[in-house]
């Protein structure tokens, strides 16, 4: 699938008494890069003031040496940010960072809070003005009122308010607190450093970088405090709920292939997809090629299990920009173009199997294959890894709405047709199920299935979907 077509949640970095923790969370945030592309932000204390640098772009367009120098305190959270909805803007970088009560906070946010509306409205109601357009603000103006109440547990009662999925991460001037919400929409694991230091991030790619050895998760509903005197552990949600709500296409799509989320390797899911895929869908053809670049694993299993040789049918440009966050369709195009160019020789004459790890709104992977059939493909069959994506994703995933989705309202020969591939399979539910080792009911597919695990509120719309997305302001 396309970055172009559906935009990266965040990526979350946070550390502990590290004498270089500006730049070890700047190595964190560049290991997550793929997780949000707009911008990126540093907060530092050492217990007795906070340091914040924010900015619009990639880690390395935002942070520079001396800027690392400037805020650099032992302790320190980091965010990447690709907003799910909302303004893009410096205004909304995170971490976001306030005074209040209790004392000073910074905090980031990975995923969508589907009663933010509701909640900002009453805190608006009472009095409280908001800085940002984010949803992730609200959390601490909630935060603020049981402070001046001088609730010792505040924390877990405003947590307990919050619907929808949130990893977050909390920088206070005498502790860094890890959140992951009931159901476990999102990654978040625990690490530690060589030289001691107690690590947070997103995937456990960004430990890699550091050397660093993986702890455990943060489990779903539960605050992990790390301070002075170590590591504590309290829950807010149910120890064992009866579903769960890990984001199946973390595996699919959004996660680093060296990373191990929801207790296994990235990789091996995507790999072990496509030799399914193979067994559900053989055809005959000449080469296997992925489209770049989260569909290579895919291709790997699908070359493997079927006895063809895999191939190469692009070659990439890393210097054509970000197409995903240009405006209108044309110049999403026209980047592409840019970004993706046919290697005619290995194509022309071929009957290619085509591996795709999704499709979204179908657009950007026609150009694709219209791109082969022009080199000379004679043959295009088209292998995805994936169910067909047919509702909205109201967890930190900004689907569009549905109606644009190409699968919605249109059969697999349609489909075909509209892409314009001489045969097209998906990977089905159930087989991508079997890919992972957890427990089916573990893992939230409403993407595929429009099954939620939990009640949606939009807004002022309830129910156990709305059917359209209305987009909200997110971390």
């Amino acid at each position: 699938m396309s970055n172009r077509e559906v935009r990266h949640h965040c990526g979350l970095f946070g550390v502990w008494g590290h004498e270089q923790a500006a730049l070890v969370t700047q190595l964190g945030l560049y290991a997550q890069q793929h997780r949000g592309q707009e911008s990126a932000g540093i907060c530092t204390s050492d217990g007795i003031r906070m340091r914040r640098h924010v900015g619009m772009g990639l880690v390395n367009e935002v942070f520079s040496p001396s800027i690392l120098e400037r805020i650099n305190l032992p302790n320190a959270i980091g965010h990447v940010r690709y907003s799910t909805s909302g303004s893009s803007c410096e205004m909304n970088a995170q971490p976001l960072s306030f005074r209040f009560a209790g004392g000073q906070v910074a905090l980031a946010h990975n995923g969508t809070l589907t009663n933010a509306r509701d909640l900002r409205h009453e805190c608006e109601q009472r009095g409280q003005i908001f800085q940002t357009t984010s949803d992730t603000e609200v959390i601490v103006h909630m935060l603020a009122e049981k402070a001046c109440r001088e609730d010792p547990d505040g924390l877990a009662h405003v947590l307990g308010r919050l619907e929808g999925a949130y990893s977050l991460l909390f920088l206070f001037l005498d502790r860094l607190v890890a959140v992951r919400d009931p159901m476990g929409f999102r990654p978040l694991c625990l690490g530690r450093t060589p030289s001691g230091a107690i690590v947070a991030a997103s995937e456990t790619c960004a430990l890699d970088i550091l050397d660093a050895e993986y702890i455990r998760d943060v489990e779903p509903g539960e605050i992990v405090t790390i301070d002075a005197s170590g590591v504590h552990s309290q829950r807010f949600g149910p120890e064992s709920p009866s579903r769960g709500g890990a984001c199946v296409f973390e595996h699919v799509y959004f996660a680093d292939p060296a990373s191990n989320i929801f207790g296994e390797n990235v990789h091996r899911v995507r790999e072990e997809s496509g030799r399914v895929l193979a067994k559900e869908a053989p055809v005959d053809a000449d080469i296997v090629i992925p489209i770049p670049n989260c569909a290579r694993c895919a291709a790997i299993g699908y070359a493997a299990e079927s006895g063809l040789p895999l191939g190469r049918g692009f070659t990439t440009s890393h210097y054509a920009g970000r197409s995903f966050i240009m405006p209108d369709q044309l110049q999403r195009d026209l980047a592409v173009k840019l970004k993706l160019n046919v290697i005619k020789e290995a194509v022309r004459g071929k009957r290619l199997v085509v591996v795709e790890d999704s499709v979204v709104r179908g657009t950007t992977t026609r150009g694709k294959l219209d791109a082969l059939r022009k080199a000379g493909a004679t043959e295009i069959h088209l292998r995805v890894a994936s169910p067909p994506l047919r509702y909205a994703c109201f967890h930190g995933i900004d689907f569009p709405d549905p109606s644009k989705l190409v699968a919605t309202n249109r059969d697999v020969r349609q489909i075909a047709d509209f892409l314009g591939v001489d045969s097209l399979h998906y990977l089905s539910l159930d087989s991508l199920l079997g890919c992972v080792k957890g427990d089916p009911q573990h893992y939230c597919t409403a993407c595929f299935s429009g099954d939620y695990p939990v009640t949606v509120t939009v807004g002022l719309m309830t129910g156990r979907h709305s059917g359209v997305s209305d987009r909200l302001p997110t971390g």
